[in-house]
């Protein structure tokens, strides 16, 4: 759903419906043969491969309208190859944009590809190219998604139901006059689609034409299949809605600030607002913007004025004047003048230069009824095709287109092979005319141990031999098998075919690198178009996205990053606000990494990045991308903290070895220390035998000495005794 928004000036809503109706008409005249085609491919690619007339001669021959479709599955294989992945941006600042944003507004199409289911859209568009000739993919802003603040999406469109300049040479139509997207819809369906202008639609008028192209198939089990042939019940309740997409030039005004070096390019509707804006001359040279400012710089020069006032006043009065002449004198005006903008282009302080720019202008159309017009922020179209051989019209060829032919021989090979073995295994006999009964004969020639009687005398029945197919009829078959797949650029091995496979592991690898060069011919188209997918839809956001804004990024390696965008805040120095990552300025470059989408081998890529991390080349986060894991954060941390068990298990370790020494060391100092304790109890064990001796020796002496010295005084007394006996003479000796 387009956004609307209010008509522009000048339109004439019934020249519009009229030249938009007629453009229609004669853009599908020029385009039918195109439209035939394309049906065709899709009827080939659903396996509808039989016409009417071939199988009305088939059933007259008895045979079945066999159907091989090797058009699907190697459709789908090449799908699958192109689309595995999801594209990769890389914003780029272009002149003095912020290069911070940039980064942000690559996360930014990640997002739109996310809300949009983007796989689904690229794999409608890549299988459209295969089939059709030409994917188309539309970039919209749905003003009613996120609460009804907006949001810029992609949706697939059907390349039957857009109209382009048959004039265009150009391989993304930039040179188209027109591009018109046009289809049926139920009055019911117009009304919530466009739901501000259901009066309008319930009261439009439209002459519906179904635009089925005939192909000349049976659709009778088919017609589901195709929206061409759906729902075509009662022509009454249907309308036919138009979008168109054309360029006009736009003017411009492009501003130059020379007091604050700002540069701007603004549309008439902001150069009227701009001119009304105030402005502040202080002093006759300083230029302000900021109201506030200006206020706060009043008050001061206002406080200033006061200051100087009072100190006058002292000044009159200390050298005897009188003071009521400065209080009575006039308080002169702060030297502030207000201007607008306008004035300070006159005076030169602001220049300004009228340019043209080229935009893309839509205008909706519901039957002969006229909803609205708008200027997108881009100039080129929103709708970007997906061009498979460009054939410098706009009307493309498909892959489909030109296997067809090998499909039909398949189809009629396999068809003749089933007949030829249907009637092998019933034998043809040719019998004399009139040897047998023929009704009896063909009710019981293929009845078991049947006996059926025939005159011999006309001749013996003759069995008549079906010839073989060659064997080149079979060769041939699995030739235009093969031819199919090379036409999209798949081979056995990419199919699954492991019989084909090399040996070895990296033989393997480098055929499937290879492999993948000749489709990658093909994904140069599809990048081109994403590319400008990008392109277009960066406009669309800085034109979408004005407000604070957080959203949420699933990356490659399925971990999820937040971003925020137009965050407003204050600068704690000076007080005013400055927005953070603010996306509606600045001009930047697209550009598509290629090969993003293209399947990888995740073997060989994780056997790379893990060489490349143990050579320290890598840290284990980019390792960890190439895995499947979700929750890499959470494997982190719980790696970190295996780490950290693990050192300090370490460290536990080494401590114990450390006590473990510590403590043989004690043993060994224990061991001393009881030898030692033992000596000293020895030591003090001889001192006391020692003192023990000594006072036994002491005792011992001193008992002998008693002992003597009582000796002494017996002897002494004998002789005394001796001396006083008669006979004898006092003192005489013996």
């Amino acid at each position: 759903m387009a956004m609307a928004e209010p008509n522009i000036k000048g339109i004439d809503p019934k020249q519009v419906v009229d030249e938009t109706q007629d453009l229609y008409r004669r853009y599908s005249t020029k385009r039918d043969g195109w439209a035939k085609h394309v049906k065709e491919d899709r009827e080939f690619r659903l396996g509808r491969q039989w016409t009417k007339e071939q199988e009305a001669v088939l059933q007259a021959r008895g045979q079945a309208a066999v159907v091989v479709n090797r058009i699907h599955p190697a459709v789908e294989a090449a799908k699958s190859m192109i689309t595995a992945n999801r594209p990769s941006f890389r914003v780029a600042p272009r002149e003095d944009s912020d290069n911070r944003v940039a980064q942000v507004m690559s996360a930014f199409l990640a997002y739109m590809y996310d809300i949009s289911d983007g796989r689904s859209v690229v794999r409608t568009a890549v299988d459209d190219y295969y089939v059709a000739g030409m994917g188309l993919i539309q970039v919209y802003q749905d003003p009613l998604a996120d609460m009804g603040k907006g949001e810029v999406k992609i949706k697939d469109i059907d390349p039957m139901d857009v109209y382009i300049d048959p004039n265009s040479r150009d391989r993304l139509f930039d040179d188209a006059e027109n591009i018109i997207v046009s289809r049926l819809f139920t009055k019911n369906q117009a009304k919530r689609l466009y739901p501000m202008y259901k009066d309008a639609i319930e009261n439009a008028n439209s002459d519906v034409d179904f635009n089925t192209p005939e192909t000349g198939r049976a659709n009778d089990n088919y017609a589901s299949q195709f929206p061409e042939d759906v729902g075509q019940v009662s022509e009454q309740d249907y309308i036919r809605g138009y979008e168109r997409y054309y360029k006009l030039r736009v003017p411009k005004y492009r501003v130059y600030e020379r007091f604050s070096n700002d540069e701007n390019l603004l549309d008439e509707t902001e150069w009227s607002d701009y001119l009304k804006q105030p402005a502040w001359i202080v002093n006759g040279t300083q230029i302000l913007t900021d109201e506030a400012q200006v206020q706060q710089l009043m008050q001061q020069l206002a406080m200033q004025l006061q200051q100087q006032r009072a100190a006058a006043i002292q000044q009159e009065a200390a050298a005897g004047g009188d003071p009521n002449t400065i209080i009575n004198a006039d308080i002169p005006e702060p030297p502030i003048e207000e201007v607008t903008f306008e004035e300070l282009i006159d005076i030169g302080q602001i220049q300004v230069v009228k340019v043209t720019v080229e935009r893309v202008k839509m205008c909706a159309v519901m039957g002969d009824a006229y909803l609205y017009s708008r200027i997108l922020p881009m100039d080129k179209y929103p709708i970007v095709p997906l061009v498979n051989m460009h054939t410098r019209t706009p009307y493309p060829t498909s892959d489909v287109r030109m296997v067809k032919g090998m499909q039909e021989y398949i189809n009629k090979t396999r068809s003749l092979i089933i007949a030829h073995a249907t009637t092998s295994t019933n034998t043809k006999i040719l019998v004399p005319e009139g040897s047998v009964d023929m009704t009896e004969f063909e009710e019981k020639w293929a009845q078991p141990g049947v006996a059926i009687p025939y005159d011999p005398t006309d001749g013996p029945p003759i069995t008549v031999q079906p010839s073989p197919l060659p064997n080149e009829l079979y060769n041939n078959e699995q030739t235009a098998k093969s031819d199919i797949d090379h036409q999209l650029g798949l081979y056995e091995m990419m199919m699954g075919n492991s019989s084909v496979a090399p040996s070895t592991y990296k033989a393997t690898i480098s055929l499937d690198e290879f492999g993948q060069r000749k489709i990658k011919s093909k994904l140069a188209d599809v990048e081109a178009a994403l590319t400008r997918v990008a392109q277009v839809a960066i406009p669309m956001m800085q034109q979408l996205y004005t407000s604070e804004k957080v959203f949420r990024v699933l990356q490659p390696n399925n971990s999820l990053s937040d971003y925020v965008i137009n965050k407003k805040l204050v600068d704690d120095k000076t007080g005013e606000i400055e927005v953070f990552n603010d996306i509606t300025v600045g001009k930047y470059d697209v550009v598509y990494i290629s090969g993003s989408t293209l399947p990888t081998n995740r073997y060989a890529e994780l056997e790379f990045y893990m060489d490349a991390y143990q050579k320290g080349l890598i840290d284990r986060v980019e390792v960890l991308k190439k895995t499947e894991v979700f929750d890499i954060e959470g494997v982190m941390q719980r790696q970190d903290e295996i780490a950290q068990l693990q050192q300090a298990l370490q460290q536990a370790q080494e401590e114990v070895k450390g006590l473990k020494g510590d403590l043989q060391t004690r043993d060994r100092e224990a061991v001393n220390l009881r030898k030692k304790v033992e000596v000293e109890k020895f030591k003090s064990d001889m001192d006391g035998v020692s003192n023990k001796a000594k006072a036994a020796g002491t005792l011992f002496g001193k008992r002998l000495d008693d002992t003597l010295a009582s000796e002494k005084r017996d002897i002494a007394s004998r002789l005394k005794d001796m001396s006083l006996t008669p006979g004898g003479k006092a003192g005489s000796e013996n």
